[in-house]
C-alpha cells in the first residue's frame, strides 16, 4: 500500500465509522442537538427565522393546517437561499378571532385562536431565546393577515430592548404581500378573474397550497364544486386552481422575501 494513500484511507474510515457524528443537512433548529446547534452558531450561522402559520378553516377542500404546511416549505427554501440561517419550529397558535361569541374563522370547527397579547408574548419569548443562544439576527415571517401588525410590534419591541446589543429583529412584510397582492397580479396575468382569485380559499389560496402541500387539498371536492361558497368559508372560485400556477406564486414569495431580508441586513435596520 502506498503511504500517500494511508491518510486518505484513515480519514474515510473515520467519517464512515458509527462512532463519528455527522451533522445533518438541515436548516431546522429542532433537527439538531444542542451541541450541533452550538457549533453551527460558532461557525457563523447567526440568523434565525421564526415562521408563523395558523390553524384555520379554508373551506371544505383545504386542510386546517395549510398555513403551517406552507410556512414550513417556504421557510426552508428561504433559509437555504439566504445561507447561514436556521429556522425555528413553525408557530401554529395565532389570533384567529373571538371565542365568545365566535367571530371570523372561529365560526368553523377546527380553527384555533389565542389572544393577540398571548401571541405577541410568545413570539417575543422565542426571539429572546434565540438571542440568548447566540443568534444575532431574528427574522419574522407570517402567513396570515390577522397578525402582521403584531409581528411588526414584536420586532420593534425586541429592537428597543436590544438597542445596546448587536442583535436585531426584522419583520418581513414582503412575505405576506407576495403571497397576496403579488400573487394576485401573477394570477391576473394568467387569465384568472378577481372573482376566481378571491380573498380566502379561492384560486390564489388553493393553487399555492396545491403547489406546496398537495396532500392538504381535496381535489375531488374541488371538481364537484359543492359547497364552494361563503357559507362554507370560501371567498373566491377555486375550481380552476392548479399547482403549476401555484409554483409561480411560491417562487415569487421566496425571491421577494430573500431580497427583502438581504436589503434589511445590508442597511442594518428597517427604516
Amino acid at each position: 500500500m502506498s503511504y500517500r494513500l494511508f491518510p486518505i484511507i484513515v480519514a474515510l474510515a473515520l467519517t464512515s465509522s458509527p462512532g463519528v457524528a455527522q451533522t445533518p443537512d438541515t436548516v431546522w433548529l429542532e433537527g439538531l442537538t444542542w451541541t450541533e446547534l452550538r457549533d453551527r452558531i460558532q461557525s457563523g450561522t447567526t440568523t434565525a427565522m421564526i415562521p408563523i402559520g395558523g390553524v384555520e378553516q379554508s373551506g371544505p377542500d383545504i386542510a386546517l393546517g395549510k398555513h403551517d404546511a406552507r410556512a414550513k416549505v417556504l421557510a426552508e427554501r428561504i433559509a437555504r437561499e439566504l445561507g447561514h440561517t436556521l429556522v425555528a419550529p413553525v408557530v401554529a397558535y395565532v389570533p384567529e378571532g373571538g371565542i365568545e361569541p365566535p367571530t371570523s374563522h372561529m365560526r368553523f370547527p377546527g380553527t384555533l385562536t389565542v389572544p393577540s397579547s398571548v401571541f405577541r408574548a410568545t413570539i417575543e419569548s422565542i426571539g429572546a431565546s434565540l438571542k440568548l443562544h447566540g443568534f444575532k439576527t431574528v427574522v419574522l415571517i407570517g402567513e396570515h393577515g390577522s397578525y402582521q401588525g403584531d409581528l411588526a410590534f414584536v420586532a420593534a419591541d425586541l429592537n428597543r430592548k436590544w438597542a445596546a446589543t448587536s442583535a436585531r429583529a426584522y419583520f418581513v412584510p414582503e412575505y405576506y404581500r407576495a403571497a397576496t397582492v403579488g400573487f394576485k397580479s401573477v394570477l391576473r396575468s394568467h387569465g384568472f378573474s378577481d372573482a376566481e382569485i378571491g380573498t380566502h380559499a379561492g384560486v390564489a389560496d388553493t393553487s399555492l397550497t396545491m403547489s406546496l402541500a398537495p396532500d392538504d387539498v381535496r381535489q375531488e371536492g374541488l371538481k364537484s364544486g359543492v359547497d364552494l361558497d361563503a357559507a362554507h368559508g370560501v371567498y373566491g372560485e377555486p375550481r380552476r386552481s392548479n399547482a403549476e400556477v401555484g409554483k409561480l406564486g411560491a417562487d415569487d414569495i421566496v425571491q421577494k422575501t430573500v431580497a427583502a431580508i438581504r436589503a434589511d441586513l445590508s442597511r442594518g435596520a428597517r427604516p
